[in-house]
């Protein structure tokens, strides 16, 4: 075999040992994914079904929910007919609701037919996905606002949650279009993100996706922001220390902000142009995209030994680059007391050590360190204001650190350079002249 070829092998390897917890914690749990009609008319819908066989035989509970802005605007140029947009909501006259009705038609029965494709030599082959589609949602109207009557434009007033657990306990994949019905029969033109939150809350769903057209939120530098809260989301909207998001964030954003209020565990933002994003958002630790949670899931607590393996893989690659010194694993067993870690579910991603110098009324903050995925949501000022509490509680009146590389992050943190001299007698003894630390000290 080819080094070349061993080595994608291992790297294979490698992801699907990682993605084992996420296997075992999503399995039995429904997912609401909703796309635009742009994924069909782009070409990327196989590419999606591939990803969609591969959630289902894992045992997990889909719910599909499509739009059509693309389909319905093909068909209003066909018939000749105007529709203006105010606000992303459609004024639906009949004529336009003719035209929405023929798209969603068409759009639906291109998804079945994907869905049901059994390809041998394809990610499809031997799939056995059923599909159901079905009247789940009740709307009403949207009503007459700024002047302006919607008509037959619909928001949702109810999910019909029975019928679509029903089709999900036979191992169907349900498939949602943006329409909705009037118990008087009326026919109403909803948007896909109504529809797609109001799903996934009256489902308790464990995840919404959306597929957007860009990365997901970025910040003022438009680097891309992996997590949010509810709350940093909402800021988001509006703070200029994010910057400008693009229309399909802005658009999307608070449908997951009330998703998760509302009881949807997460929601995710993560862009439709990257094959494999949805597996790659789901089954990674750091995803593609940007995830929503109402609060923070990272937990700060004591250490325990069985989080050395995660300590160090924090550690390492800070030593290499010569930021930290070297923790042996016998030496971090025997001071593992001594340790609190950052932990995000089953996952550590910081870490801290406090060194007493009781005589001195001093300690030391060492090894701080959060993993490179998770540094843009203060969580090393997190660690540290919790070190600084520890610190307090026993009776600590200055805090000192020693450090090479990230003077300044201390220095913007209330420490202040001082000398080697300033430093417990005990520390003294231990310090590292050809290192030639820093010395950085705070008084609590």
């Amino acid at each position: 075999m080819a080094k070349n070829d061993q080595k994608k092998l291992e790297v294979f390897v490698k992801w699907f040992r990682s993605a084992t917890p996420f296997i075992h914690e999503f399995g039995g749990r429904t997912i609401v994914i909703a796309f635009g009609g742009e994924v069909l008319s782009d070409g990327e819908l196989m590419q999606l079904a591939h990803d969609i066989n591969v959630l289902v035989s894992l045992e997990i509970r889909v719910v599909l929910v499509h739009g059509t802005r693309p389909q319905v605007e093909d068909q209003l140029r066909q018939h000749g007919v105007t529709a203006p947009l105010i606000d992303g909501k459609r004024v639906t006259d009949d004529a336009t609701l003719r035209c929405v009705k023929e798209a969603n038609g068409i759009v639906r029965m291109e998804i079945e037919a994907t869905l049901s494709t059994e390809l041998a030599n394809s990610p499809m082959a031997n799939a056995d996905i059923r599909v159901s589609s079905g009247n789940f949602i009740t709307a009403k109207p949207f009503g007459v606002r700024d002047g302006v009557d919607f008509m037959h434009t619909g928001i949702v007033r109810k999910v019909d949650v029975q019928g679509i657990n029903r089709r999900l306990d036979d191992d169907e994949v349900v498939l949602i279009s943006p329409i909705g019905f009037s118990p008087t029969g009326d026919i109403f033109n909803c948007t896909l993100e109504d529809v797609a939150t109001s799903v996934a809350v009256a489902l308790k769903a464990e995840k919404l996706i959306f597929l957007t057209e860009t990365q997901g939120v970025t910040d003022s530098k438009e680097k891309l922001l992996n997590e949010l809260t509810a709350l940093q989301a909402q800021e988001a909207l509006g703070s200029v220390r994010y910057g400008g998001q693009t229309e399909d964030i802005r658009l999307f954003l608070p449908c997951a902000i009330r998703a998760v209020r509302e009881g949807v565990k997460r929601a995710h933002l993560i862009s439709r142009h990257v094959d494999g994003a949805l597996l790659m958002e789901l089954f990674t630790h750091h995803g593609i995209g940007t995830m929503v949670v109402l609060d923070s899931p990272d937990q700060i607590r004591d250490a325990r030994v069985g989080d050395i393996d995660g300590i160090l893989a924090i550690i390492d690659p800070l030593v290499e680059r010569g930021i930290l010194v070297p923790r042996d694993r016998d030496a971090l067993e025997k001071e593992i007391d001594r340790y609190v870690v950052l932990a995000q579910e089953n996952e550590i991603i910081g870490c801290a050590a406090l060194h007493l110098y009781p005589a001195d009324k001093s300690a030391e903050l060492a090894g701080l360190a959060v993993n490179p995925f998770y540094r843009d949501g203060g969580r090393g000022e997190r660690i540290l204001n919790h070190i600084e509490k520890r610190a307090k509680d026993k009776g600590i009146k200055t805090l000192f650190v020693l450090s090479t590389q990230t003077t300044q992050w201390f220095v913007e943190r209330g420490f202040a350079e001082t000398d080697v001299s300033k430093l417990p007698a005990d520390k003294q003894a231990k310090y590292n002249r050809e290192r030639r630390s820093k010395v950085y000290m705070k008084t609590l």
